[in-house]
């Protein structure tokens, strides 16, 4: 049996139950039309998932398949999230910064995910190492897991910690807790505080959220409007927590699709990404026990020069 569910005109999840005589595979490209090749990458890529029903006729909680070829049991079901357009998406590609082995450093790009869906995460961070990243010390090696630990937005540029085996995901994530591991940010915002350091405690969904901020530098342009540079360091981890707190303050972000300003945005010919990225990255290694301090070098900040918009 086969059911497809449209939930918009690009999204179709088909769900098919086992039969003890075809594999996975056969399965999908029979049901979709779609060739095998593309199947294939489409799996790879993070869009099928695979759900067991046991003996007391619950159903397990689907898992994510990357390989095709077994035959799909008659307990088995398989889901296939089709979004041609998520599917076939250009990927950014990120900078490594450090690899330690057991855990590695590097630039997200704007653009890029932290975190999946279940239509794909082939456009995450996490599974872009996994498919394309060879180290130098291991040619060989086919296949790298990843473990996320944190987070960052989409639309923000910075530095991320994946882990590459589950005991040093469980320590990473211990250290993210405890607050051992210490993230500082840059963002360009239109307006200027009215103090040079100030913090904003302000919840956020209900849960406590606090963001300690230093201005760095402020530009008045022609137009009236003021432009500043800020560094924020944060003491929790919500989400947007810092595009948020900025806003409520009517502070927005440049570029800020979300919480922004568009009127003020509207200042460049071009509406600017947003314009906040995460710059700094302190903590003790676990493994050597030694200070690793990681900085984005100018060029690899990835936000406004207000030098050079100050001079026009």
């Amino acid at each position: 049996m086969s059911e497809i569910e449209t939930e918009t005109i690009k999204n179709q999840v088909f769900t098919i139950a086992g039969s003890n005589t075809l594999s996975i595979l056969e399965h999908l490209h029979i049901e979709t039309g779609l060739a095998k090749h593309e199947l294939k990458q489409y799996a790879l890529k993070g869009a099928v998932w695979l759900a067991h029903t046991r003996s007391n006729s619950q159903r397990s909680k689907p898992e994510r398949i990357r390989r095709l070829k077994k035959v799909l049991k008659a307990n088995q079901t398989v889901h296939f999230n089709f979004n041609a357009e998520l599917l076939n998406q250009a990927v950014p590609t990120p900078i490594l910064i450090k690899d330690s082995q057991q855990y590695s450093v590097w630039i997200k790009p704007r653009g890029m995910l932290s975190q999946g869906s279940k239509w794909a995460d082939h456009t995450t961070l996490y599974r872009w190492v996994e498919m394309h990243y060879v180290p130098d010390y291991a040619p060989d090696e086919s296949h790298r897991s990843c473990w996320i630990v944190h987070r960052l937005d989409r639309a923000t540029c910075g530095l991320m910690l994946l882990a590459h085996n589950k005991k040093m995901a469980s320590t990473l994530s211990h250290m993210f807790e405890k607050h051992q591991i210490h993230k500082t940010y840059q963002a360009i915002i239109w307006g200027k505080p009215s103090t040079l350091q100030f913090t904003i405690d302000e919840n956020i969904d209900d849960k406590s959220a606090v963001s300690h901020v230093k201005v760095i530098k402020s530009v008045l342009l022609k137009t009236g409007q003021t432009l500043s540079q800020l560094e924020i360091k944060i003491d929790t981890g919500r989400k947007h927590q810092i595009r948020r707190h900025l806003s409520s303050l009517k502070l927005p972000i440049v570029g800020d699709r979300l919480y922004g300003d568009l009127n003020q945005d509207n200042y460049f010919d071009k509406r600017p990404n947003l314009q906040l990225t995460a710059y700094k990255l302190l903590f003790q290694c676990p493994i050597s026990n030694t200070d690793n301090h990681f900085e984005l070098t100018q060029s690899q900040f990835d936000l406004l020069n207000l030098s050079h918009i100050e001079d026009e």
